[in-house]
């Protein structure tokens, strides 16, 4: 039997995607996403944010890289991966990051009006989330290159 490797994540990316463009025109695009929540402490309200490293490859980094920017909202679907790496002294480090397989723009329609391109599907959701975007895998086969 194998197992299920999926996360689902809605947060504000930290800073705009960092593209980077590999050999054999490979384009990635990475960048940090927060995701908050709050609880009661000895009757005080606590918000707690966790960071996440996001990468997209292809296609998807593609169009990542055009609509998407530091502060926006954003629903996310992925696969946990971590890698290691030897830094500068030779000292083994691990990274873990969420490989995204398909993205959703969440927020206002005016928050997009730059993105015409982008379909828009409207939300049944309360308030906050007006419009949404869905931009699915990059390719067909889902092949990521390591």
């Amino acid at each position: 039997m194998s197992g299920i490797n999926k996360v689902i994540l809605v947060g504000h990316l930290g800073k705009d995607p960092e593209v980077r463009h590999l050999d054999g025109g490979v384009t990635v695009a990475s960048f940090p996403l927060a995701t908050s929540e709050t609880y009661n402490k000895d009757g005080k309200r606590v918000e707690q944010t966790e960071w996440h490293n996001i990468v997209l490859w292809r296609g998807l980094a593609e169009v990542a890289s055009k609509y998407l920017q530091k502060g926006k909202l954003v629903y996310i679907e992925g696969k946990l991966r971590t890698r290691s790496f030897e830094d500068k002294e030779k000292v083994k480090k691990y990274v873990t990051e969420i490989v995204a397989e398909n993205f959703t723009m969440l927020g206002r329609k005016s928050d997009f009006e730059q993105s015409p391109a982008a379909p828009v599907h409207q939300s049944s959701t309360e308030n906050k989330i007006e419009d949404e975007f869905t931009i699915g895998p990059s390719d067909e086969n889902g092949d990521l290159p390591f």
